[in-house]
């Protein structure tokens, strides 16, 4: 890396991915929230659309998200000793989200609304991880820089309306 980085881009990226992971939360919790209500009601046909929904904005977005993160953005700070056991409990934390969404696709009633709320707060907490202590940690790095581990890549940053990234697989466990 060069011997002086851009602290604008670094700032600038730093804010994209946080607008993304709070653009991304709001999605899921509302998904969540979609399911959970239909199962408080016993609405089976209401459940079955908002369950498809959540499992399908897992798919699509979540994983996709999750996998994008371990190459470009997991890298640098996986290589350090300050930063190889956050990324390494951050890695685990990507392979229980997977575990929850298969378990997701083959739950119902109680137990996908249990397995929803479950991504929801593990996803809120992994957040709170990524953007409060590895990417600060990535940007203030004199070796790495985060505007170079995101640019480009929409599943961390966001896309334009209408932009969809495609599925990496579903089936695929990251780390």
């Amino acid at each position: 890396m060069e011997e002086s980085k851009d602290e604008a881009a670094e700032a600038h990226a730093l804010q994209a991915v946080e607008r993304h992971h709070a653009a991304m939360l709001k999605q899921l919790t509302g998904l969540v929230a979609a399911l959970m209500a239909a199962v408080e009601a016993s609405d089976a046909a209401t459940e079955g659309v908002a369950r498809a929904k959540l499992l399908d904005w897992c798919e699509n977005e979540l994983v996709p998200h999750a996998l994008a993160e371990e190459g470009p953005l997991y890298g640098g700070p996986r290589a350090t000793p300050e930063g190889r056991l956050l990324v390494e409990g951050m890695l685990a934390e990507h392979r229980v989200i997977v575990s929850l969404v298969e378990e997701l696709r083959t739950s119902t009633g109680l137990a996908a609304a249990v397995a929803g709320a479950i991504i929801q707060r593990l996803f809120a907490l992994h957040l709170e991880k990524e953007n409060g202590l590895l990417m600060p940690f990535i940007a203030a790095s004199p070796d790495m820089s985060l505007a170079e581990a995101v640019e480009g890549l929409h599943e961390l940053v966001g896309g334009t309306a209408g932009h969809h990234p495609e599925a990496h697989g579903a089936g695929h466990r990251p780390g």
